[in-house]
């Protein structure tokens, strides 16, 4: 149907209507859910008040010690009830606010069984139902709303649980709407009608990547519906929409696993800290928390390893030596420390020592250390059993003042006799020097680095090989984990792959990328990783062919450097645009041709990137520039508009209206491997368009096309 009619129809202004009745539902739900909390805040407040006063504290005896307990617990099941109700109305409240900005996106009309009546089911950026529990917009994520996305007609299908439903679709509607106000709809099929699809495709880039949960493409769709499993690897062309399609797959399994999964067992690694920033908004938009984002710097800056060289370009045999030497490696008496807290010597190394030769019949290892420590543990509780029998730990206890009494043991106390006083001391050391059994699990009585480097015969261990080694030993890392998403799969080494596929090892991986932009000289092949995360047959790929971000024109620019067999398999669904600018410059002209490139990219509009190959060039050209450009850091956010200069690898994962590469010189960007992806990426971080200036001679790779 022509969108520029549809206006005047009698079926237009049914959906308006229908909008109109669902958006005043949303405002009558907000409020009434808006005036319980408030009413429910006010009864909380006063019901708590009530039973605090009738609360009285009264440490006396062990009667009226229980007594106080017992009302405390009371008092705690109200707040806990209280604040249960509270966010399950909050959470309701946080969506209907959601969809009063844009109460659904589609439609899709469904005849479940043959000879009943047709269903219409709208669809949202999250579900919300009426008072009666009837569902007024249906989540995107939801088993049902698989049909809009299958863009199948006719005889369609969605999975409930391990069932399959059949159902026949027989609209499928896309409508362009903002709060209660319909613009427009388009019933649309295949991706290439997908006027929403197109619409979103034209708009300027933003400074904050968008939510493409209207526009999921069907291939798309597949990888955010697959089944779980161990290892799920998607190899996507540029602007293929990968990350995109990685963070509605975080959304779609923290929506299917609501009551047993959240967003704090779900790490995201991304390449950098403005690519982080650019992807933050995503999930908030689709209700959900941001995962633990880090950078493989951050990672191990969380571990604390962050003063040490990172290891990413470490070679792995590295690796394999210290797992090697671990299975015959005797500790010698330097390797072991103490521990001591606050001046007082907990466990002493002979001690330490003496605990882990116990079990010298096995090797060093994570059971080895599980039966050491575990004999550590007990001998700290030893020590703290003589420390409750030294005047000076039960004269410090008697010196306590209410207040730390009742913080330490939760009520007053008055022993009345040695032994009482003993076991109160003993319970006052164990809360004192708790950090003890904390020091033992950190593995604080371990020389790592002083093992590490007699095995290997470095100076120190870098951050990977510290690592690795903890988690040799340990046989612990992110328990908690549930999955791991890593993008730009690519640009990571051996060695950075497989500390991470250890140190989560009980997760779930999805790992993004594109091999063909692996900018990185020591960057795992794809055999590689398929190897590190079990090998072909235990993980399972899929492929992004279609290029969604870039016009054409930029399309068959990067894709021209690839074979031709690759180049037959992409597309673009961009519409057709501006050829790109490839020039050679003289000496001479050449800061004046860049000069006048960011004038005139100023002067368009929208952003622009001034990608460099590197950061010192980087660096170099924003003063030449000078005024005209922003250099952009790796502590910064991306601005919505301006021109801007970066490295390449600062620019990775993100994409700008107008592309520019400066320096595609021969000494740049040769002929080889590494300078081919390194000269795809940075082409195809452009959406409209591309110019590319060389100082002097262009690069071979360019030549050609």
């Amino acid at each position: 149907m022509d969108a520029s009619t549809v206006k005047n129809t009698a079926e237009f202004a049914a959906e308006q209507a229908h909008l109109s009745e669902i958006y005043a539902q949303l405002i009558s739900l907000r409020d009434e859910l808006s005036e319980e909390i408030e009413t429910n805040h006010h009864g909380a407040r006063q019901d708590l008040i009530t039973l605090s006063e009738e609360v009285r504290l009264n440490f006396g005896s062990a009667d009226e010690t229980m007594e106080t307990l017992a009302a405390i617990e009371t008092l705690n099941s109200v707040i806990d009830t209280y604040n249960n109700y509270h966010d399950i109305s909050v959470d309701k409240l946080a969506r209907i606010l959601l969809l009063l900005e844009q109460p659904y996106f589609a439609k899709v009309t469904l005849r479940m069984r043959p000879g009943r009546p047709p269903r219409d089911v709208y669809i949202g950026t999250t579900g919300v139902t009426d008072k009666e529990a009837n569902p007024l917009v249906v989540d995107w994520r939801s088993p049902i709303a698989e049909t809009y996305y299958n863009q199948e007609m006719g005889k369609t299908s969605y999975m409930v649980g391990d069932r399959v439903r059949t159902v026949e679709l027989l609209l499928r509607r896309q409508f362009d709407l903002v709060r209660d106000t319909l613009h427009s709809y388009f019933d649309t099929n295949v991706a290439i009608e997908d006027a929403l699809l197109l619409n979103a495709l034209r708009r300027q880039h933003s400074e904050k990547l968008r939510a493409i949960t209207a526009t999921i493409q069907r291939e798309q769709n597949t990888i955010i519906r697959h089944k779980d499993v161990p290892v799920l690897l998607v190899s996507g062309i540029a602007g293929s929409g990968k990350t995109s399609v990685m963070l509605q797959r975080i959304a779609f399994l923290l929506y299917r696993q609501r009551d047993n999964l959240d967003a704090s067992h779900v790490w995201l690694f991304t390449p950098s800290p403005v690519f982080g920033r650019y992807i933050d908004t995503v999930l908030p938009q689709l209700g959900e928390a941001n995962p633990q984002t880090n950078t493989w710097q951050e990672f191990l800056a969380r571990l604390g390893l962050d003063q040490r060289g990172d290891g990413a370009e470490g070679n792995a045999s590295q690796l394999d030596a210290l797992e090697q030497a671990l299975a015959t490696l005797e500790f010698e008496p330097q390797d072991f420390r103490g521990i001591s807290l606050a001046g007082e010597s907990i466990l002493k190394p002979s001690q330490v020592a003496s605990a882990w030769n116990s079990f010298a019949k096995f090797s060093a290892g994570p059971r080895r250390t599980a039966l050491s420590t575990d004999k550590m543990h007990e001998a700290i509780e030893r020590k703290f059993g003589r420390m409750s029998r030294e005047e000076r730990w039960q004269e410090e206890l008697i010196g306590l003042d209410i207040d730390e009494q009742v913080e330490i043991f939760g009520h007053r106390i008055d022993p009345d006799s040695e032994e009482e006083t003993i076991a109160l001391t003993r319970e006052f050391i164990a809360t004192r020097f708790a950090a003890a059994h904390a020091a033992v699990d950190a593995l604080e009585w371990l020389r790592l680095d002083r093992i590490g480097t007699r095995v290997l015969g470095t100076k120190s261990l870098s951050g990977a090989e510290h690592l690795w080694l903890r988690l040799l030993i340990t046989g612990h890392g992110a328990e908690d984990a549930r999955y791991v998403v890593i993008d730009e799969v690519q640009d990571y080494s051996t060695v950075q792959l497989r500390v991470l596929a250890r140190y989560f090892r009980g997760a779930h991986f999805l790992l993004l990328g594109d091999p063909h932009q692996a900018t990185r000289e020591h960057s795992a092949s794809w055999n590689e990783i398929r190897e590190i995360f079990g090998g072909a047959t235990a993980i399972k790929e899929a492929r992004l062919l279609t290029s969604y971000r870039s016009s054409p024109e930029v399309t068959a620019l990067f894709a021209s450097l690839l074979s031709e067999k690759e180049q037959a398999q992409l597309t673009s669904v961009q519409e057709s645009g501006i050829e790109p600018i490839i020039q050679a410059c003289s000496n001479d002209n050449y800061l004046d041709t860049l000069h006048a490139a960011a004038k005139n990219a100023a002067q368009k509009g929208g952003l622009t990137a001034i990608i460099c190959a590197d950061r010192q060039r980087a660096h170099w050209l924003a003063r030449q520039l000078g005024s005209d450009v922003k250099l952009l850091s790796r502590d910064e956010a991306l601005p919505a508009k301006g021109v801007i200069v970066m490295d390449l690898k600062l620019a990775k994962g993100l994409e700008f209206d107008r592309v520019i590469i400066p320096d595609a010189q021969m000494d740049v960007y040769p002929d080889t491997p590494i300078a081919r992806r390194r000269l795809y990426t940075a082409i195809s971080r452009a959406t409209h368009v591309v110019e590319i200036y060389s100082q002097d001679k262009m690069s071979p790779l360019l030549q050609r096309t």
